[in-house]
């Protein structure tokens, strides 16, 4: 069991020699206290408390992945799942809109929706901003952005072959995406 200190409450030592105190510890009245919220770590002789990343809604700059909901036209609508590498918790999610101008840098008037995502994709974006209410603004114009999951009409993981096409590995047809460059290429 993996015992969860809050910030001020007291941190039990064992016998022995005092350890050193990392990040997220300090003593104060001869008591060791935790300044953060986390479990305690211990490397050596050495007792810290790291940050816990928790999830926190998408703002301007936040890089999130999300599935394709609907298509319209003149946008993409995605159910955002992961905001900054950290999932949301399960029954919290929002919602981005992916607009014709925002998906790519250049050729912004050529864009087709159709073209560029299909339902179900998984989508890397950037949000740009909070859009109203309802939705948050997303981008897709950057190497890096775009479809990196796709399922093709015969069921199979689809794979980039271009920044604008996909290729089923079971029948070998080419569908178009906006696709992401993958990660770890030059």
């Amino acid at each position: 069991m993996v015992d969860i200190f809050l910030p001020g409450q007291p941190i039990p030592l064992l016998q022995g020699p005092a350890p050193q105190l990392g990040s997220g510890i300090y003593a104060r009245d001869g008591k060791v206290r935790a300044s953060l919220v986390g479990p305690i770590q211990q490397n050596g002789p050495k007792l810290a408390i790291s940050h816990v990343r928790r999830a926190h809604p998408p703002a301007p700059g936040s890089v999130v992945l999300g599935s394709v909901t609907r298509l319209s036209p003149l946008q993409a609508l995605l159910s955002i799942a992961v905001v900054d590498g950290i999932p949301l918790p399960r029954g919290e999610e929002f919602t981005g809109v992916i607009r014709t101008q925002d998906v790519r840098a250049t050729e912004k008037d050529k864009v087709k929706i159709g073209d560029c995502f299909r339902g179900g994709d998984v989508v890397r974006g950037l949000v740009i901003s909070l859009g109203d209410a309802r939705s948050y603004i997303v981008t897709t114009a950057r190497n890096d952005l775009g479809v990196i999951f796709a399922t093709s009409e015969a069921g199979a993981t689809m794979e980039p072959v271009s920044w604008q096409e996909m290729r089923c590995p079971k029948t070998g047809s080419i569908e178009k995406r906006k696709c992401a460059k993958p990660e770890g290429l030059e």
